[in-house]
C-alpha cells in the first residue's frame, strides 16, 4: 500500500487484541520517525516514554477512563513535554548540534542568543504550552508511522495528567504528560468502529488555494 492507502486503512482503534504483540523492530521505526519529527527551532522539547509493563499499563488505564487499548495493546507511548525552556536546556541542544557538526556557525550562534533572550523570560506555563504543541507534532508523526508499519494506534488525551506524571515520576525529570498512544493490533471481531466508513470533511470545504 502507498501512504494514502495506509492512512485510509488506519483508524482510532477501539479494541485491540491482547494476544498480538507489535514486533520490536516496528516499534523502533515508529520511535525513530518521532525522533526525526520537526520541532520549533529544532529544540525537540519533549520525550517519549515507552511503557510495556502490564501492571503499570493497568494503572494507567484506570486513570484514563478505563480505555482498554492501553492494557490490550502491547506498547504505550507517552508524550511528555518539557515543563519549561531553560537556558541550560537551550544551550544543551545547541552544544550538541555544534559537536555533531564539528564546529560553530555564526548564524546558528546568533540564533542561540535570540532564543536565550526570549524563551526563559516568557514563564514556565507559556513555555510548557509551546513545548506541548511540539509534542503533538511528534504524536502526528507517530500515527502516520504506525499506519505505514500497519500497526494500529489510538491518540488519547482522556487521562489524568497529574496522576500519570506521578506514576512515571515525570515532574522530577522536568516533564509533563501531554498525550498517550497505545500500539497494537485491532480486534476486528469486537471493534464497533472497524467496519465503519472513514469520513472526513469534503476536500473542497477543507482545502483552499490562494494563487
Amino acid at each position: 500500500m502507498d501512504l494514502i492507502e495506509r492512512l485510509q486503512w488506519r483508524y482510532a482503534t477501539k479494541k485491540m487484541d491482547p494476544t498480538k504483540k507489535v514486533p520490536k523492530e516496528k516499534v523502533e521505526r515508529i520511535l525513530e520517525a518521532v525522533r526525526l519529527a520537526p520541532t520549533s527551532s529544532g529544540l525537540q522539547p519533549f520525550e517519549v516514554i515507552v511503557v510495556t509493563n502490564a501492571q503499570l499499563r493497568e494503572k494507567i488505564q484506570a486513570i484514563a477512563n478505563g480505555q482498554t487499548q492501553i492494557g490490550d495493546g502491547s506498547h504505550l507511548l507517552v508524550f511528555a513535554a518539557w515543563d519549561d525552556y531553560t537556558a541550560a536546556r537551550i544551550n544543551a541542544v545547541f552544544d550538541h548540534t555544534n559537536a555533531e557538526r564539528g564546529g560553530k556557525n555564526e548564524g546558528w550562534e546568533a540564533y542561540r542568543q535570540m532564543l536565550l533572550a526570549r524563551y526563559p523570560q516568557r514563564g514556565a506555563e507559556v513555555n510548557f504550552q509551546h513545548a506541548a504543541r511540539q509534542a503533538y507534532i511528534g504524536l502526528g508523526v507517530a500515527l502516520v508511522a504506525a499506519a505505514f508499519e500497519e500497526v494500529d494506534s489510538t491518540p488519547m488525551e482522556g487521562f489524568d495528567a497529574d496522576a500519570l506524571d506521578a506514576l512515571l515520576n515525570l515532574r522530577a525529570r522536568g516533564l509533563r504528560s501531554v498525550a498517550i498512544m497505545p500500539l497494537g493490533y485491532r480486534d476486528a471481531a469486537n471493534d464497533w468502529l472497524v467496519a465503519l466508513k472513514k469520513v472526513r470533511r469534503p476536500h473542497e470545504e477543507f482545502i483552499s488555494w490562494v494563487e
